[in-house]
């Protein structure tokens, strides 16, 4: 894996648990990476899609957390669409379980939530 790699967290508001979890697995694990989030309290504006994007492309990868809610989550679609755009690897990773993906992960590996395919996906960026 390499060292200090950035990786960008994206979720649906809803589920800031599950990325609370995924930090906090990451420091358990004393792993050589560091988690980027654009967390908003707020509706989202043209300004932080402008804040976002710089943090996206300043990352090595993208990790979307999915769940039901990711469908109807605007944001967590908007980043996954511009990590793309930006050439920026993107892992769509289940947080409960199977579900619907947005089409925004077409040609994304999907996986499980397991330390294994973190670490997978880690060593490929």
């Amino acid at each position: 894996m390499a060292s200090n790699n950035r990786v960008f967290i994206s979720f649906a508001a809803e589920d800031v648990r599950f990325r609370d979890f995924l930090v906090g697995q990451g420091r358990n694990e004393r792993t050589p990476f560091s988690f980027v989030d654009m967390s908003v309290k707020e509706p989202w504006d043209s300004a932080w899609k402008t804040n976002c994007r710089t943090k996206i492309k300043g990352c090595d990868g993208m990790i979307a957390l999915l769940s039901p809610k990711t469908l109807n989550a605007d944001g967590a679609r908007w980043e996954i669409r511009c990590a793309k755009e930006e050439g920026i690897r993107v892992m769509g990773m289940y947080v409960q379980g199977a579900c619907s993906a947005p089409p925004e992960l077409s040609g994304v590996r999907v996986v499980d939530w397991t330390w294994n395919n973190i670490k997978s996906f880690l060593d490929s960026l």
